[in-house]
């Protein structure tokens, strides 16, 4: 009897320590999962900020620095949450990858408020309106005045983009090349290796036509309007806190000033 209550004595020890340790795991994970989008981003003391290079969005100037206006916009509204904006390059197709994996911590580079974006991100109000635009060679554009004149032209377009999408609603999508960056898109149509790509009106304002990189490409008529915005992780708590900054910026006119600056329209 006695080494049966012992045993028992034993067994239940065993047994209220697993379940201290399973009630103190389920805790942790109860925390890890509630946690703080807005509080990870400022014990890291940085907002990775996934970006491609797109002017005047994001590019690189003279010196090899970041500049643009989504680089200046999301420095000052990080200066404000009291973090530094790291800007790191990726496929923009994986961006939602990107951001679930937290191998960044937004999206922010003239990101279309696509239904597929909005339903896979936690997305700020929109910020700048845009359109998506036809470029071709500026000796030929003017034949093609519609959607309808395009038949048989070959196109291309950033993979996973608004252009890209623009291009399949038209019915085109089966004579599109699909590159990693919008400014691959120009290189082709430069390169004679496609007739036309579809790109952002802001890139094609600033990218194309006389005194630009491409002065013998450019602008055509618009395929679709649409507005930016930023892509936080579902649920995250940055989202409004952003937002706020916005409207502040928005009320005191910084936000004009640089929508100005590289010629852009405010949402």
């Amino acid at each position: 009897m006695k080494k049966f209550k012992k045993f028992l004595a034993v067994l239940l020890s065993v047994l209220f320590v697993a379940g201290c340790f399973a009630a103190c795991s389920n805790s942790s994970s109860d925390t890890d999962a509630s946690a703080s989008d807005m509080q990870y981003v400022k014990d890291k003391g940085t907002m990775v900020i996934g970006i491609t290079e797109y002017e005047p969005m994001n590019y690189l100037d003279e010196n090899g620095n970041w500049t643009g206006f989504d680089t200046e916009f999301a420095q000052a509204v990080c200066e404000k949450l009291g973090v530094e904006a790291e800007f790191k390059v990726i496929d923009w197709d994986n961006k939602i990858m990107e951001l679930d994996s937290k191998a960044i911590d937004c999206c922010w580079n003239g990101m279309t408020l696509t239904d597929e974006v909005m339903s896979s991100m936690n997305c700020t109000e929109p910020y700048v309106k845009n359109e998506q635009i036809l470029v071709m060679k500026s000796d030929v554009i003017a034949n093609y005045p519609d959607v309808a004149s395009l038949a048989g032209v070959t196109f291309a377009a950033e993979s996973g983009s608004a252009g890209a999408a623009a291009i399949e609603s038209a019915g085109y999508m089966d004579n599109c090349t699909t590159v990693t960056a919008q400014s691959d898109a120009l290189l082709e149509v430069e390169s004679g290796s496609v007739q036309a790509c579809v790109i952002d009106s802001t890139m094609a304002k600033a990218m194309t036509g006389e005194g630009t990189s491409y002065a013998d490409l450019a602008a055509g008529f618009t395929l679709t309007s649409e507005e930016y915005g930023i892509g936080f992780r579902k649920d995250s708590d940055l989202t409004a806190e952003v937002n706020k900054i916005i409207e502040d910026m928005k009320a005191d006119g910084s936000l004009q000033q640089l929508a100005d600056k590289y010629e852009l329209t405010l949402a």
